[in-house]
């Protein structure tokens, strides 16, 4: 059984993942965080040092845009992909124009603040789910600002990776929330677009983090996606 690579959201560690590992046991799980370096080409160099050889690979949101980078860089040691509620194109202008600002009130102790006020709300399609939102919070406290702005910098000099999903044949899986609003139904229809044979799945009643709004459907999609 190919061992399964998760890579989580921006500021997001394996708890982003909710129930789907242990739904997926006895697969090998190998949690992967994209911290190490100041670039993308850099994040996905580091994860790939402590990864099986050849892998099953699922990224959500940065995950995903890390994941891209790593079958860039060895496309012969994926097997297979899942692109969750992300974006294969590079950063635009307007909101590059945002990241230096966001830095700048992190690591001056505002961390909460912009994890608050410009990302959270964004994130649910049910912003009362204060569970979840506790986490987000919880889990970008524990990264702490020097991941926030590594992976802020990585984000906005990120590459298009539009010719490495063409060139990409294997099992694919690309799946998105309904209502998410970082990533909107246009980036993902590109990717399959882009991945012909891959499966597109929209789920409903979820925002940019499907795994904990609706557990249940994100786990079957990848059940299905696992077993191609």
């Amino acid at each position: 059984m190919t061992p399964l690579v998760l890579i989580p959201g921006m500021m997001c560690d394996a708890r982003m993942w909710g129930a789907v590992p242990q739904a997926l046991a006895p697969r090998m799980i190998h949690h992967a965080l994209p911290a190490t370096g100041e670039t993308v080409a850099e994040m996905a160099a580091a994860i790939m040092q402590d990864v099986p050889e050849r892998f099953a690979l699922t990224g959500l949101s940065m995950g995903g845009i890390v994941a891209m980078e790593i079958l860039h860089q060895a496309p012969d040691r994926v097997e297979r992909l899942a692109l969750l509620d992300t974006n294969p194109l590079a950063e635009p202008p307007e909101m590059q124009a945002r990241r230096a600002p966001q830095i700048d009130r992190a690591m001056a102790g505002g961390l909460d603040a912009v994890i608050r006020d410009e990302m959270k709300p964004n994130y649910l399609a049910d912003p009362s789910d204060t569970a979840t939102l506790d986490l987000c919070l919880d889990m970008a406290r524990a990264l702490g600002k020097d991941v926030f702005r590594r992976q802020s910098l990585a984000l906005r000099d990120r590459p298009d990776q539009c010719d490495t999903l063409a060139r990409f044949t294997g099992p694919a899986l690309v799946l998105m929330g309904e209502h998410d609003r970082p990533c909107p139904r246009d980036r993902h229809e590109l990717m399959h677009r882009l991945m012909p044979q891959s499966s597109f799945v929209i789920v409903p009643d979820a925002g940019h983090l499907p795994p904990l709004e609706q557990p249940d459907a994100t786990i079957t999609a990848l059940k299905t996606w696992l077993n191609q």
